[in-house]
């Protein structure tokens, strides 16, 4: 059996904006997590042309806005990440509770001495702080007042926001990465770059003006973490959904090969190889615009050139196949991306195609284009958990899915590849990114809330907690 290596980062992963509620407090800004509905209906109800970001509770409800309350409940579930032995956590910092507006003139102080007591609670542990400096929660002022991300005026706020968090942590927080499934725009260009149908989010090219914006301003935060600590690791992170023709009909390969530079590929090629890749021009074309016509200076492509990231960071849940030369076959919907059917994979309750021989190839496909370390920063099941009379919470089928994907990592070490660790998406339940739902779970810990955000909020254990557990207790077994 291939070892896992010695310091292997086994631990698990949130975001601010799904799990700390505490939405207004200690001078928190919105962000445009809280102004997003909840329900599986949310993208459709933002992609409306009169969407306007404003909070209408009698309309809709807002699950963001408490979460799970980690805000007031960090050390208690700090510890549970503990007691099963996670080397790392990781975790987002909400931009708008540092800096309320996004661009306000000083940092808000309560926000940066709560992650203070975070990061320190993590350390008590022995716990490696991963943090995401982005995490789909741009502040709410900076896509109403500027438009989003298209607004070069971005990159000088995101720019002042990583200096003050990096500056603030560095000296403790050694792993960090800067948007969070930055190429998930492609699809749904909503959470990661505040781009709507109503601020121009349908037109392709202010899709990928916002990408070069947030390309600089990533590679501006590289710049500054690399002076600060010479051994700090900061990395980009994608949403990588491993990408197959359907069949071996050319013209399908040939689809196949579009959509991974297009969604795979692109993102990641500009922030670890510094440049904009070959196909950028056929790329833009397809969507008929050209790189000219991008607000690009030379300057920035010197930042770029200057500042790679150390590693990628990814997410994987699923894969995808791809057949434009049949218009019948089923589609199958997933992590903001689809595709056809793929008839030799089982589905989640959500739909999504489970293939965990499709993450072997994805860990070996990024570490064979990039020559550099990867890090499998999201992985997991969203699944409808039932509690038992007694308590107890049986998910051998999140145990099963998560086994497989593991064998599939200890596989691609086998094959020769540098991967730095594992953190499993939602180690504690947290309200779903793409449906705005409780009952979507995915972690080794059950909190009791619903998708009304009823419930005592209390934590506890599913079966999974104690198997993973075992697992890094012993390095990787998943027995």
């Amino acid at each position: 059996m291939q070892e896992f290596p010695k310091g292997f980062l086994w631990g698990g992963a949130t975001a601010a904006n799904q799990l700390e509620g505490a939405y207004d407090v200690d001078g928190k800004g919105l962000s445009i997590a809280d102004a997003l509905p909840g329900g599986p209906e949310r993208f459709n109800i933002v992609d409306q042309p009169d969407f306007d970001w404003k909070i209408d509770p009698d309309k809709y409800t807002y699950p963001n806005h408490e979460g799970i309350d980690f805000y007031h409940h960090f050390k208690e579930d700090i510890a549970l990440f503990a007691e099963m032995g996670f080397k790392c956590y990781r975790f987002s910092i909400a931009w708008s509770r540092i800096f309320p507006n996004g661009d306000d003139a000083e940092p808000n102080e309560k926000g940066l001495q709560f992650y203070d007591q975070v990061i320190d609670e993590c350390l008590k542990y022995h716990i490696e702080p991963v943090i995401t400096i982005s995490h789909y929660e741009l502040p709410l002022n900076l896509v109403t007042t500027y438009g989003g991300w298209k607004n070069r005026q971005l990159i000088g706020f995101f720019e002042n926001y990583a200096k003050v968090v990096l500056t603030r942590y560095a000296s403790r927080v050694k792993y960090w990465m800067t948007f969070n499934e930055i190429n998930s725009a492609l699809h749904f260009p909503v959470m990661s770059q505040g781009l709507v149908s109503s601020n121009g989010g349908n037109v392709m090219q202010n899709r990928y003006q916002a990408w070069h914006n947030q390309f600089v301003a990533g590679a501006k935060a590289v710049a500054i973490a690399h002076e600060l600590r010479s051994d700090l690791q900061i990395g980009c992170m994608l949403l990588y959904a491993t990408t197959y023709a359907y069949d071996a009909n050319p013209v399908n390969q040939l689809a196949a090969l579009k959509e991974n530079q297009a969604m795979n590929h692109f993102c990641g090629d500009v922030q670890v190889r510094g440049k904009y890749p070959l196909y950028t021009e056929s790329l833009m074309n397809h969507y008929g615009f050209s790189f000219k016509d991008l607000t690009v200076t030379a300057d920035d492509l010197a930042v770029l050139a200057a500042n790679p990231v150390d590693y990628i960071g990814f997410s994987y849940y699923m894969s995808t196949a791809v057949n434009v030369t049949d218009k019948s076959l089923g589609t199958a919907n997933g992590n903001l991306v689809g595709g056809v059917k793929n008839p030799f994979l089982e589905s989640s309750d959500w739909g999504w195609q489970i293939d965990p021989t499709g993450l072997r190839i994805a860990l070996n496909e990024l570490a064979n284009r990039y020559n550099k370390p990867v890090f499998v920063v999201e992985n997991g099941l969203g699944a409808k958990d039932v509690v038992a009379a007694d308590g107890s919470i049986h998910d051998d089928y999140r145990i099963n899915y998560l086994r497989e994907h593991i064998e599939a990592i200890r596989g691609a070490i086998s094959d020769g590849v540098p991967v730095m660790g594992y953190t499993p998406w939602g180690c504690i339940d947290l309200v779903s990114a793409s449906t705005g739902q409780m009952s979507k779970r995915y972690g080794f810990i059950y909190v009791d809330l619903d998708d009304e955000g009823h419930g005592t909020g209390k934590r506890s254990k599913k079966d999974s907690f104690t198997w993973y557990q075992h697992v890094i207790e012993t390095n990787g077994d998943t027995k």
